[in-house]
C-alpha cells in the first residue's frame, strides 16, 4: 500500500496532508509512504524531517507513482495523478458543490475522490472531521486578524493616564469558528455578544460568557440544521434579525462573520448601510468572503475600507496558521484512514455510513447522494 503526497499546488496553500508524526504512524499500519521534496516546507515541515520519519521523497512523478492513495490538502488536478494507480483513492478536500467539473474529471479518470468535508457529523467521526479541526483555528486567527487592524486596545485597562475601555466585540454565526472566536475574543479581554439562527446555540454563547442577540418574536431554528449547519431562513426571520442586528452592531468595534451554508453561497449578514453605522476604525472580519463573503463590499485577501471601517477577509484563514493547520489536518487522515486498516488486506475498506458519505466517485461515475440532489 503507498501512500502518496504531493506539494499543494493552489495558490496561498501553505499546509500539507502529511506530517513526520503521521508518516510514522502509516509506516506503523504496513504502508509506504512518499513524499514530493519541498511539500511541507511552507508549514515548517523539512525534507529531512519527513526523511528521518520513514518517506521516501522525491520528485512529483516519482512520488505518484504507483500510488493506491493520495492524499492532499486541496484535491489535486486530474494531471498531477498521472502515474498514480488505476482507481487509486483521493483523500483531501474537493469543495464538490463549486467544483462540478473537477469532480466529474476524476470519476472520467477513474479515480475514487474522498471528500473530507463531507465527513459526517456523528461521534466517531470528530477525530476525522477536517472542517471542524480547520475551522477551529480560523475562527481564532480571525479574532487576531481583526485585533491587529483594530487601532486600539482589546481589554479594559486601568492607567494613571486614564481608563481604555474593553473592545466591544459581535460574532455572527456560532458554529466551530463562531465559537472559538467567541473564546479568543474573551480570552483577549473584549465585551462580546454572538448571534446565529438556531436558537440552541444561545447556551453555547453564554457558556462562553458572551452575551447572546436573538430575535424573540420571531422563530429561529430549534435544533442543528443538517450537518450542525444552519439552513436557510425564512423571509419574516430574515428582516427581524436585520433590524437587530443594525441596532446592535452600530455599538460594536470588532465584528467577526462566520455563516456558511453549504452548497450555498454564504448568506449577506452586513449591508453597506450597516457598515456606514458602524464608528470609524471599527474592523469586521468575514470569514466566508471566498465562499461570496457574509459582508457587502468584502474583497478576499484584501484590506477594504468603507465609511471608515476596514473589511478584511482571507481566503484560506486556517493557512494563515499553517504548522498547526497541517498538523490536524494530517491527523484528521490519519484517524480516517485507520480507522477502516483491514491488517489482512493490508489496506483501509471503508464501511457503507462514512464511506457513502465521503465518497464522490466510484467506478467511472459521480455516486454521491448530495451531490445528485443539486
Amino acid at each position: 500500500m503507498r501512500i502518496a503526497v504531493l506539494k499543494e499546488r493552489a495558490a496561498g496553500e501553505s499546509r500539507v496532508a502529511i506530517t513526520p508524526e503521521t508518516v510514522k504512524k502509516f509506516i506503523g499500519l504496513g504502508a509506504s509512504v512518499a513524499v514530493e521534496g519541498g511539500a511541507g516546507l511552507g508549514a515548517a515541515i523539512t525534507d529531512d524531517a519527513l526523511r528521518e520519519a520513514g518517506a521516501e521523497l522525491g520528485s512529483a512523478a516519482a512520488t505518484i507513482k504507483d500510488a493506491d492513495i493520495v492524499l492532499g490538502v486541496q484535491a489535486p488536478d486530474i494531471a498531477s495523478l498521472a502515474g498514480a494507480k488505476p482507481g487509486a483513492w483521493v483523500a483531501a478536500t474537493f469543495d464538490p458543490f463549486r467544483n462540478a467539473a473537477l469532480v466529474d474529471a476524476y470519476a472520467k479518470a477513474g479515480f475514487e475522490a474522498l471528500s473530507m468535508e463531507f465527513m459526517p457529523r456523528i461521534t466517531r467521526a470528530q477525530s476525522m472531521d477536517v472542517l471542524s479541526s480547520q475551522s477551529n483555528l480560523a475562527g481564532y486567527k480571525a479574532v487576531l486578524a481583526a485585533a491587529n487592524e483594530y487601532g486600539r486596545a482589546f481589554p479594559m485597562m486601568m492607567t494613571a493616564a486614564g481608563t481604555v475601555q474593553a473592545a466591544k466585540c459581535f460574532v455572527m454565526g456560532v458554529g466551530v469558528a463562531g465559537l472559538q472566536a467567541i473564546a479568543t475574543a474573551k480570552r483577549l479581554g473584549a465585551q462580546v455578544s454572538a448571534t446565529d439562527v438556531r436558537s440552541a446555540t444561545k447556551e453555547q454563547i453564554q457558556s462562553l460568557g458572551a452575551k447572546p442577540i436573538f430575535v424573540e418574536n420571531v422563530a429561529g431554528i430549534e435544533g442543528e440544521g443538517s450537518g450542525g449547519y444552519a439552513t436557510e431562513m425564512s423571509e419574516e426571520y430574515r428582516k427581524a434579525q436585520a433590524e437587530l442586528v443594525s441596532s446592535h452592531i452600530a455599538k460594536q468595534d470588532i465584528v467577526i462573520t462566520t455563516a456558511l451554508i453549504p452548497g450555498r453561497a454564504a448568506p449577506r449578514l452586513i449591508s453597506d448601510a450597516q457598515i456606514a453605522s458602524m464608528k470609524p476604525g471599527s474592523v469586521i472580519f468575514d470569514l466566508p468572503v471566498a465562499q461570496g463573503g457574509n459582508v457587502e463590499g468584502s474583497v478576499a485577501d484584501q484590506i477594504v475600507e468603507k465609511h471608515g471601517v476596514k473589511i478584511v477577509g482571507y481566503s484560506n484563514t486556517a493557512g494563515h496558521l499553517a504548522a498547526d493547520a497541517s498538523a490536524l489536518f494530517a491527523r484528521n487522515l490519519f484517524n480516517f484512514l485507520s480507522a477502516f486498516w483491514d491488517k489482512e488486506a493490508g489496506k483501509p475498506v471503508l464501511d457503507e455510513e462514512i464511506g457513502n458519505a465521503v465518497r464522490l466517485t466510484q467506478g467511472g461515475k459521480v455516486v454521491n447522494e448530495r451531490l445528485a440532489a443539486q
